[in-house]
């Protein structure tokens, strides 16, 4: 069990005097990633926003580094991560010649590629031109000889599974990555992925869909795929791009992604119905002594198929609050059923 105060970040140390607390091991939740020898915090932090050219680097530096030290041994990145693309590594680099060069071997680091990430017919998709490439840029960027985990980060339409999959492989044959997985294959992808990697020696690892509590694709038929395969998953976008979080319950706040004009969320998702289907939940979550966003990740985790969630993070603060979910990962059949009941008229 997490104990009841987090070990507390003292942003007071400079950069090079930075040592990490090992305690944090003793209150994390670590999973098996299945059918591997790789465990997984239940929460993972991803470098997918707020890690960019335009964040505050020190912010930066005090969120890695009170993840760390609270038993975060995951980070998620992928090529184009920043804005602008490319300056979520270039940061987290940084922080590791700095702050955690040392720790290097008690972390595991995930990018991926599949994005757009530059001009021309080679900076995208599944070429096998384009992920090696990717890859070799990404290892630049964050002063690495390899990383944990390399992602095909979408599935091509155009490009062959067998050249994207082997390059996949080729990058383990290399030394350039230990593991490999896939992002956003649906369940026949997948099966067909996992056979080709199979065969050639290399084992998908783990695969990292979309899956809250309002978008539930996976569950038709993908989760029983990744169990019957021996596969991980790790989950993004737990909290539905800010949706399952008390910012938007009432108002909508002028800071928040909702109010941007680009990415994911539009105001007019905000119906009065879906407000009202979220406020309804949001009062469970505080009958069960949590908020919402610590009771939508832990209806995720409680699912033992569910190997790690990926988590975002703005401050200290907001990051605390997340690692808070895994101290009740029970719900009573009685609250699964009001839960489904309350978020259908909320599903995205």
């Amino acid at each position: 069990m997490i104990s009841k105060d987090l070990r507390l970040y003292k942003p007071e140390r400079k950069t090079m005097d930075y040592v990490a607390d090992r305690s944090g091991y003793d209150s994390m939740v670590y999973r098996r990633c299945g059918r591997s020898g790789i465990k997984l915090p239940a929460i993972s932090l991803g470098l997918w926003h707020n890690f960019g050219s335009v964040d505050p680097y020190a912010t930066q530096r005090d969120i890695l580094r009170f993840a760390f030290d609270n038993g975060i041994t995951h980070f998620d990145l992928a090529n184009n991560y920043g804005p602008v693309p490319g300056s979520a590594e270039e940061n987290f680099g940084r922080m590791l010649a700095t702050d955690f060069k040392t720790y290097r071997d008690e972390m595991i680091i995930s990018t991926k590629a599949g994005y757009p990430m530059w001009p021309g017919p080679y900076g995208d998709w599944g070429s096998r031109k384009y992920l090696l490439a990717s890859l070799d840029q990404s290892l630049r960027r964050m002063g690495l000889d390899y990383v944990d985990i390399f992602y095909s980060h979408r599935p091509d339409p155009e490009t062959p599974i067998e050249e994207t999959m082997s390059a996949l492989d080729q990058a383990v044959r290399q030394g350039k990555a230990l593991y490999v997985g896939i992002s956003n294959y649906s369940a026949q992808q997948t099966r067909r992925a996992e056979a080709i990697l199979r065969e050639l020696g290399t084992p998908c690892l783990i695969h990292q869909p979309r899956y809250n509590l309002l978008d539930r694709w996976v569950e038709k038929d993908l989760l029983a795929t990744l169990e019957e395969k021996g596969i991980g998953c790790i989950v993004f976008s737990p909290l539905a791009q800010g949706l399952l979080t008390d910012r938007y319950l009432n108002v909508i706040p002028s800071d928040s992604r909702i109010a941007k004009p680009h990415g994911f969320l539009k105001e007019k998702m905000l119906t009065p119905e879906r407000m009202q289907a979220l406020r309804s939940l949001n009062t469970l979550a505080g009958e069960r002594g949590q908020t919402l966003a610590q009771m939508s990740l832990s209806w995720l985790l409680k699912d033992q198929r569910i190997t790690s969630v990926l988590v975002g993070a703005s401050s200290v603060a907001q990051l605390k609050d997340s690692l808070r979910a895994i101290r009740n990962l029970k719900f009573s059949e009685e609250e699964l059923e009001l839960i489904d009941r309350l978020s259908a008229p909320a599903m995205l």
